[in-house]
């Protein structure tokens, strides 16, 4: 697959659209180069951003949110998997969390539902489910760095320099960078490597129940 464009997502549940991030890169010849970003992004306003690039084009998505769901709750063989990785490279056990736990089931929800909208497009884009921080970490960026996005900014500002570093151009030019933003970008860097067959995890899909992939 060729890929022309890559979105990475980083969703919120129903009714928080105020954190919902949306990047969206084309390839280029050094890799990726940054089109358009929003926050703020509702499922209609989703749909506009990707609904004019896909009739014509390959399209990768990856969406920061459950896609699926374990059969009776609590974590799927992925989550439980991801975790023991995640641990290993230095973050902590509870940036993964079952799908149906209260503080998930909202965004499990919204992952679901956005899934849904993505795949009735015209040239139905390519999507799998991904982990921003997991993503950044498996990949060698500074742990103590994706532990401290949400409150600090110079942390945010090296983890855009770090991606840029990854083929991700224009994404540290962002005068004020949210960590949703960046989380999003970290999202198109999974979906990117993943597309590309060059995940540094993944977990495969196992339709029906888990009908798409898990990597990072």
């Amino acid at each position: 697959m060729t890929i022309e464009f890559v979105v990475g997502i980083d969703l919120s549940g129903p009714s928080n659209a105020a954190d919902t991030a949306v990047t969206v890169f084309e390839s280029c010849e050094a890799g990726l180069r940054l089109q358009t970003t929003s926050s703020d992004v509702s499922d209609a306003k989703l749909l506009q951003m990707i609904q004019p690039i896909t009739p014509y084009s390959e399209v990768v998505v990856g969406i920061d949110a459950p896609l699926s769901y374990n059969d009776g709750g609590g974590d799927r063989p992925a989550d439980r998997r991801l975790r023991q990785r995640i641990q290993q490279a230095g973050l902590a056990a509870g940036s993964v969390m079952p799908p149906t736990m209260t503080r998930m089931a909202y965004l499990t929800l919204r992952g679901l539902a956005v899934a849904r909208l993505l795949s009735g497009l015209p040239n139905r884009p390519s999507l799998v489910e991904v982990h921003p921080g997991a993503a950044m970490a498996l990949r060698g960026a500074s742990v103590k760095d994706i532990k401290s996005m949400k409150k600090e900014a110079s942390a945010r500002r090296r983890l855009l320099r770090w991606l840029e570093d990854q083929g991700l151009e224009g994404v540290a030019a962002a005068k004020m960078p949210i960590d949703h933003y960046v989380a999003s970008c970290a999202a198109a860097l999974a979906a990117w490597r993943w597309g590309q067959h060059q995940p540094e995890w993944i977990h495969p899909a196992d339709p029906p129940l888990h009908p798409y992939d898990f990597a990072c």
